[in-house]
């Protein structure tokens, strides 16, 4: 089971039967181990995992415990975070790594994801790996590296009274925290400071990022909606 199946995406959306745009910039790969049975040498499978991940350039990268290339910090105050070292670390991310925890890759193209798994593949770490894509893209990347999936889970979406939920908008940047660290009201606010002009979109979606304390909040993805949201320009 992953929190990532709850990602919103407005293709997968029922009242969104014209036109739907398929998501093409969002895949995860995870890997974790089960305590007591296949967790000898974990530290370092864990460290390989991600050291393979950084040659595809992943946007993002993460330990469940500790987070993403984007973190929070408790030695500063509220008037250093306008001026913070706002450059990614993926190093301080695999160095972290300290025993039993989930981590995880993020990436921005399907050749990217899939040629991480055949790394993984031939590396043969031991360890469980989940896919976390749309569900023929995922299926095609396991046909293309070789590998039978050993379970399939789907995410049935949003049921039930829905007329309280945030717009669509809102919903695809805050279900990409599954753990629910990035609000919807933080997303919203995101949104109006780039209307505003007081942030970039790239700015906003580095803010929201280091919420997600697992990492796998896609920060180019985020962008990407923002300035749709927008209408602006790359």
């Amino acid at each position: 089971m992953t929190n990532t199946l709850h990602r919103y995406s407005e293709h997968y959306a029922f009242e969104r039967a014209r036109n739907p745009k398929p998501v093409q910039d969002d895949y995860i790969v995870f890997a974790m181990a089960s305590r007591g049975l296949n967790d000898d040498n974990l530290i370092e499978k864990y460290r390989t995992f991600l050291r393979l991940a950084l040659k595809y350039n992943p946007v993002n990268i993460g330990d469940a415990t500790k987070g993403g290339i984007f973190r929070p910090r408790q030695d500063m105050n509220p008037a250093a975070h306008w001026r913070r070292d706002q450059r990614p670390d993926p190093e301080q991310v695999i160095a972290g790594i300290e025993g039993h925890t989930t981590v995880a890759a993020v990436f921005g193209s399907y050749e990217a994801m899939m040629r991480f798994v055949e790394d993984v593949k031939a590396a043969d770490l031991g360890i469980s790996i989940n896919i976390s894509a749309p569900m023929d893209s995922a299926r095609r990347c396991c046909q293309d590296t070789g590998i039978v999936p050993h379970s399939v889970e789907y995410s049935l979406g949003f049921r039930g009274s829905l007329d309280k939920l945030p717009e669509a908008t809102i919903l695809e940047l805050s279900t990409m925290c599954g753990h629910g660290m990035v609000s919807a009201n933080f997303a919203k606010k995101m949104v109006e400071w780039v209307k505003e002009n007081r942030r970039s979109p790239d700015e906003a979606a580095r803010y929201m990022a280091r919420f997600c304390i697992c990492g796998v909040f896609n920060i180019s993805r985020a962008g990407r909606i923002i300035r749709d949201a927008c209408h602006l320009k790359l």
